[in-house]
C-alpha cells in the first residue's frame, strides 16, 4: 500500500506544522487515534529524531496499539515516522509545504502493509485509508483555521 493525499490550508506552513507535529494533538484531528503520548524522548530530549509516540487507535472494531519512531523532523516542513511496534508495518510522512500568499499545502504519505488478521482487509485498506486521510487534512484544517 502505497497512498496520499494533500490539501490547501489557508495558514502558514509554521502554523500548521506546529499544531500537526505535536503529538498531543494526533486525537483531535487524525481519524481513530484515541491517545498518543510521548512513549520515548529523542535522544537529545524532547521531540525529534529518535523519538518515539505509541498511539491507540481504533481500525475494523479493533483497538490498535503502536509505536512510531521519527526518522526525519525538519520543522516546519517534514516530520516522518516509521512503526517499530505495532500490527503492521508502515511509514507515514507529513510535509507542510509553502504555497502562495501565506497558505500551506498540506499533505500526507502512508506506505505498508497489511498482516496477522488484517490481511484479508489488504485490497479495502488503502481505499479505506486515502479517505481517512482526506478527512485526517480536512480536520486538521479546521483546527488551525
Amino acid at each position: 500500500m502505497d497512498v496520499s493525499a494533500r490539501r490547501l490550508i489557508t495558514r502558514p506552513p509554521d502554523v500548521v506544522a506546529r499544531y500537526a507535529m505535536d503529538w498531543r494533538h494526533d486525537h483531535e484531528w487524525t481519524r481513530g487515534i484515541e491517545r498518543a503520548e510521548l512513549s520515548a524522548p529523542a535522544p537529545g530530549g524532547g521531540f525529534g529524531v529518535g523519538a518515539e509516540v505509541t498511539r491507540t487507535a481504533r481500525f475494523l472494531g479493533k483497538r490498535l496499539d503502536y509505536v512510531l519512531r521519527v526518522v526525519a523532523h525538519e520543522p516546519p516542513a517534514l516530520l516522518e515516522m516509521k512503526s517499530v511496534a505495532g500490527p503492521f508495518p508502515m511509514h507515514v510522512t507529513y510535509r507542510f509545504d509553502a504555497a502562495h500568499a501565506g497558505t500551506t499545502m498540506a499533505s500526507i504519505r502512508v506506505r505498508g502493509d497489511a498482516g496477522g488478521h488484517y490481511r484479508p482487509a489488504g485490497p479495502l485498506l488503502a481505499r479505506f485509508v486515502r479517505a481517512a486521510l482526506r478527512k485526517d487534512l480536512r480536520d486538521l484544517a479546521r483546527h488551525v483555521g
